[in-house]
């Protein structure tokens, strides 16, 4: 018999509007600091990846004695291996190159504006009920599905052998295209919410842009890496009015339509290489 729980399971059908907004500034707030004239983080400043478990971190070089090299595990039950670090080279000083300008510094609050987004307030809502409905449309296929098994348990013993192999395998059958249904159906809806995002995203990265620089700022970082600033410093709220104003809807993909299947469709063919 199919666990027709694995149906369900393999769809992501919880509700996506918890927190979607949320979802968005998390996503954008990994791509990097905001920087006025860049847009992403500086070259050689790579967004902070998750932290590992605890068992797997490394131990910080700076928490290392001078002296002490660095310890490779060995077998169980055996000393750690000690493998000594090589001399650090000495290097010749490089000309003197030119001192950056002051920091004129910002803060900007990325969940806040994010979720005080008209566009990402409306992806929001439209995806969460893409999300709903699919949820609802799996549980009924799946109940189906669960009626079709009783109904071949019911008739077993009336079946010859090769009738209930065919009436296995129609259930199996339904089973399998449901499943590629579903994911199909939910691998959309999450293209539909990521497309729309990214477009959120390149407006609200030059906002940040527009709005710094009117204030002669070139230097911002997000609100949640600021111990204590001063509201002067804060131009959250000027982002979100003027994102707002310039993106107050986004363009989401119909229901059911792959927005990246479009955009392949329609991209122009590139050239072919001259002999």
């Amino acid at each position: 018999m199919i666990r027709m729980s694995r149906l369900l399971r393999t769809l992501t059908v919880a509700g996506f509007g918890i927190s979607l907004a949320f979802g968005i500034g998390h996503h954008a707030g990994a791509q990097g600091y905001f920087v006025p004239g860049q847009g992403q983080a500086p070259a050689g400043q790579a967004p902070r990846p998750a932290a590992p478990p605890a068992a797997a971190r490394p131990v910080p070089r700076a928490n290392l004695p001078a002296a002490t090299a660095p310890q490779v595990a060995g077998a169980e039950g055996e000393a750690p291996i000690q493998v000594p670090m090589p001399p650090i080279p000495t290097l010749p000083v490089l000309p003197r190159g030119a001192s950056p300008p002051a920091a004129l510094v910002g803060v900007f609050g990325l969940p806040e504006a994010m979720r005080a987004s008209l566009a990402a307030q409306q992806v929001d809502k439209v995806i969460g009920e893409r999300r709903q409905k699919l949820g609802v449309d799996a549980a009924a296929e799946e109940q189906a599905i669960v009626e079709m098994q009783k109904a071949l348990a019911n008739d077993r013993a009336k079946l010859s052998p090769e009738q209930a192999r065919a009436r296995e395998k129609e259930v199996q059958d339904r089973f399998t295209a449901s499943q590629r249904l579903f994911r199909n159906r939910d691998r959309i809806i999450q293209e539909a919410a990521q497309v729309a995002i990214n477009a959120i995203q390149a407006n609200l990265i030059a906002v940040v842009r527009q709005v710094s620089e009117s204030h002669g700022i070139n230097f911002v970082m997000h609100r949640q890496s600021v111990a204590l600033n001063s509201p002067e410093f804060d131009i959250t709220e000027q982002v979100v009015t003027e994102l707002n104003k310039l993106m107050p809807t986004v363009e989401i993909a119909p229901d059911g339509v792959s927005p990246l299947a479009n955009a392949n469709a329609t991209a122009p063919a590139a050239p072919k290489p001259t002999k």
